[in-house]
């Protein structure tokens, strides 16, 4: 194995390990501290909206290259509706769905959305990983349909619309070709500028309110491990590894936030609930191209 091969792996794993530790930690703050959706969000792009201003000042929000359309897109998928929509999902429904429904079918939205906007073409890879996506979010969203009385249907909802938002800024700054912390500088610093003053205005008083050591965790953890270093670490390794590659490590995360879920908050899952991750991991290997062959390189 080489160090080249070995540091991007660390790398890539170390963003998803943030990356699942994200749905975790959300749900932590929801469930062990005076700290609501509102506030995670607020925290998140406080925190990161600020750190990221220096980038804005140097790149602009590249309007020339988006457009109106690109950057609300932007803005949308990356920043406070976002985070909202899946802390809300969180309050519904356990951290190992979140994780499937939305960094799982990410590659599903995604590939939707670009064939329609970009012209993108399909494989016939994509397509099987298309499909064991859709069959696994059906067994995970189906069960809880089949119960009258269950909320997970609500926060199933909620993830997918967070994917669907996610798409729409994936999409948005491949068509724009912006690269490294461009894009989520400008959904940072929208966030900054739109949602915390409003947010501000209205709850300021309640953020306040909560423990010194929560806002503490919870700001470092959403805005600074979440929003910056995560998105260095994957730069880092997809330069080193390849985007097909990287794409086989994500597609471990929805395993390792069921499993930081069950040793950090208790979770349990159902015998369906690992079949459906399963299936789902296979879906976002296959259609992310993981398991595509290599180009060969000109010598």
């Amino acid at each position: 194995m080489s160090s080249r091969f070995a540091l991007g792996a660390l790398c890539i794993l170390g963003t998803v390990a943030i990356w699942a530790g994200w749905y975790v930690v959300i749900r932590l703050g929801l469930t062990s501290s005076s700290l609501d959706v509102q506030d995670l969000a607020a925290l998140r792009f406080g925190v990161a909206g600020i750190l990221m201003l220096p980038v804005i000042r140097r790149r602009g929000f590249a309007l020339d290259r988006l457009g109106w359309t690109g950057v609300i897109a932007i803005a949308l998928g990356g920043g406070a509706p976002f985070a909202l929509l899946v802390g809300a999902g969180l309050v519904y429904a356990p951290v190992a769905h979140a994780s499937a429904l939305v960094q799982g079918t990410v590659p599903l939205t995604v590939g939707l959305l670009a064939t329609i906007v970009l012209k993108e073409r399909l494989t016939a890879a994509n397509l099987v990983g298309f499909a064991l996506i859709v069959a696994g979010a059906v067994l995970m969203a189906g069960i809880g349909l089949a119960e009258i009385e269950s909320r997970e249907t609500i926060g199933h909802a909620l993830f997918i619309g967070a994917s669907i938002l996610w798409a729409a800024y994936t999409v948005a700054l491949r068509k724009a070709h912006l690269e490294g912390l461009h894009a989520p500088a400008i959904a940072a610093v929208a966030s900054l500028i739109f949602y915390i003053p409003a947010y501000l205005y209205f709850r300021a008083e309640h953020l306040f309110a909560a423990p010194l050591k929560d806002l503490l965790v919870q700001g470092f953890y959403q805005g600074v491990l979440t929003a910056v270093l995560s998105l260095v670490l994957y730069s880092f390794g997809v330069a080193r590894l390849g985007a097909s590659a990287a794409g086989a490590f994500v597609a471990f995360g929805p395993v390792i936030a069921a499993l930081l879920a069950i040793v950090v908050l208790g979770e349990r899952m159902a015998v369906h609930d690992w079949i459906a991750i399963a299936i789902i991991t296979l879906g976002v290997a296959l259609a992310s191209g993981a398991f595509a062959r290599p180009k060969l390189q000109p010598t």
